[in-house]
Parts: structure tokens; C-alpha cells; sequence
């Protein structure tokens, strides 16, 4: 366990917004909502997935390209602003511009001092009804990076990723001690009534389990508001390393979740719970193949 474990305690807040057609009007508004939450204690800040736009993947349209930026860029630039300012860490995800023709969905974090520390590019993409995200994003090709940060180790996946434990045990082993999600997912109109309540709980159930099987603290932050076909359903979280929902935003409001994670707790519950040292890393080369057919 490192020092900077023992006996911290980081105060953790996640933004659930609303996004307008304004890409500068969004990112005012995360910004002011990051300030607000640094005034409550915020150390930790994670805005969702590409916050600075409404979600541009319900359908295939090459206009929507110019959403994306650089980075560094004028959106990376201000928040990086804003952490130093701060003294907060904030994470978030970007439509990122790499070259011409070449684009991925990038999460970038800025420590207390405004220097990129993090940087990861989406690497699970999907093609789904009004998620045509393969359309636009590259997958990603920098692994599962952890940020080191003056207040915790942070491993930053971004919304579709949270649905694999591969990932999720990657970010575990490379150190990290709290991973982010960055989400933008809702309901489909047509389907809510009939499958909404079953496709939260499973989103919500998939993260807790990470965060059992791993013994470390997730959250997502996701966004609310409807856009075109999609109602997003909000409903950001933090579970602890027993897999327990410290808080839960609602689905339809506008909110900022601060939650306090003491980070000595991950070394009781791995000490308690030690998946980590029972893991059979000897055994486990076929997790690579795609699908093991057997006669």
C-alpha cells in the first residue's frame, strides 16, 4: 500500500449535465459545474463522455466531424486552465481529432498543477442502433493507461468500455485505485418502458461488479436530457470496493455527485477478499481468442 493510501481519503465528484447544440455553451457549463463542485471539496472531478457536445453518433453524417479538436486543443486547454486554477483533478472525454481522417474517443486527465498526466482512447467501440459510433471513433491504441495524480491513481474508461472486465481488470494491474467512466447512455423511446428498467440494472450491476472483483472504487457519470432518439438516463454513481452504491443521481436531473472514497479501504477489502493473489495467471492464455470452438 502506498503513502499515498493510507489513511486518504479523496473527495470524488462526478457531473451529470444536460448538453445543448452549442458546443461553447457546454463547455462553459462543465466548467461552472466543475467550479461548483470544487467549491464543495471536490479533488477529483469527471465530466461525462464528450461533454462539449450532444452525443453525435445517433446516425452516420460526416458534418459531425467537425465536433472533433486537437488536443491540446481550445477544450483541453480550458480545463487544464481549470484544474490549476482549482487545485482539482479533472478527467473527461474529448472527440478527438488525431489527424486528418483519423478520429477516436479520447479521455484526458490534467493533475492540480493543469499538465496532462492521462491520456486514453476508447478502445471498445460499438455499432448499435443510434450508437453508430465505429462510424466516427478509431479504436483505441494506447492500452489501458492509469493516470497518477496527486490525489489517487485513476484508470479512465469511457462508456462502452464499462461493460468489459477484461478492461477493467487491466486498469486494476496497472495500479489504479479508483476507475472512471465517462458515459453517455440511455433508453431508446420505443424500449423503455418494456426493457429501461432492466438495461439500468445491468449497466449499474456490471461496474459494481468491477469494482468487487477488483477491490477498488468506480464510477460513472453519465449524462440526462433527451437528445433526438435517445433519453439519457442520468443515474451516476459511485460504488466502493465492496461493490456497494455509495451514491446514486437520479435519472432525469441535472446533478453533481461528491462522494468521499477512502482509498485505505482497498487494501482491507483485497486483504479480506484476495482475488488478486488467487488469480491463475498460468492458465488463462485462451482469453485472447475471440471464441474457443470446441468439437
Amino acid at each position: 500500500m502506498s503513502e499515498n493510501t493510507r489513511n486518504r481519503t479523496v473527495q470524488l465528484a462526478l457531473v451529470q449535465m444536460t448538453c445543448c447544440e452549442n458546443k461553447q455553451d457546454n463547455l462553459e457549463k462543465a466548467i461552472s459545474q466543475a467550479q461548483a463542485a470544487a467549491d464543495k471539496g471536490a479533488e477529483i472531478i469527471c465530466l461525462q463522455e464528450v461533454f462539449n457536445t450532444q452525443y453525435p453518433c445517433q446516425s452516420e453524417d460526416h458534418v459531425r466531424f467537425d465536433l472533433a479538436e486537437e488536443i491540446p486543443g481550445p477544450t483541453s486547454n480550458r480545463l487544464s486552465e481549470v484544474a490549476r486554477q482549482r487545485n482539482v483533478v479533472i478527467t473527461c472525454s474529448i472527440f478527438e481529432r488525431r489527424t486528418h481522417g483519423l478520429y477516436h474517443n479520447t479521455a484526458v486527465t490534467f493533475d492540480v498543477d493543469g499538465s496532462l498526466v492521462g491520456r486514453y482512447r476508447k478502445m471498445h467501440i460499438p455499432d448499435d442502433p443510434l450508437y453508430y459510433e465505429k462510424f466516427y471513433f478509431t479504436p483505441g491504441d494506447l492500452g489501458f493507461t492509469v493516470a497518477k495524480t496527486k490525489f489517487a491513481r485513476i484508470g479512465i474508461g469511457v462508456c462502452w468500455d464499462q461493460w468489459y472486465p477484461e478492461a477493467a481488470r487491466l486498469f486494476a494491474l496497472r495500479g489504479a485505485e479508483i476507475i472512471l467512466y465517462p458515459t453517455a447512455i440511455g433508453w431508446i423511446h420505443a424500449e423503455r418502458e418494456q426493457f429501461g428498467a432492466t438495461q439500468h440494472d445491468s449497466w449499474e450491476t456490471a461496474m459494481r461488479a468491477h469494482a468487487i472483483s477488483n477491490g477498488i472504487y468506480v464510477g460513472a457519470a453519465n449524462r440526462v436530457g433527451t437528445e433526438g432518439g435517445l433519453q439519457f438516463w442520468g443515474a451516476s454513481f459511485v460504488a466502493d470496493p465492496n461493490g456497494r452504491v455509495l451514491y446514486r443521481a437520479s435519472h432525469d436531473c441535472e446533478e453533481i455527485v461528491l462522494v468521499p472514497c477512502d482509498l485505505s479501504l482497498i487494501d482491507t477489502v483485497r486483504t479480506h477478499w484476495p482475488f488478486l493473489r488467487d488469480r491463475r495467471i498460468d492458465a488463462y492464455s485462451e482469453i485472447t481468442r475471440r471464441y474457443i470452438d470446441v468439437d
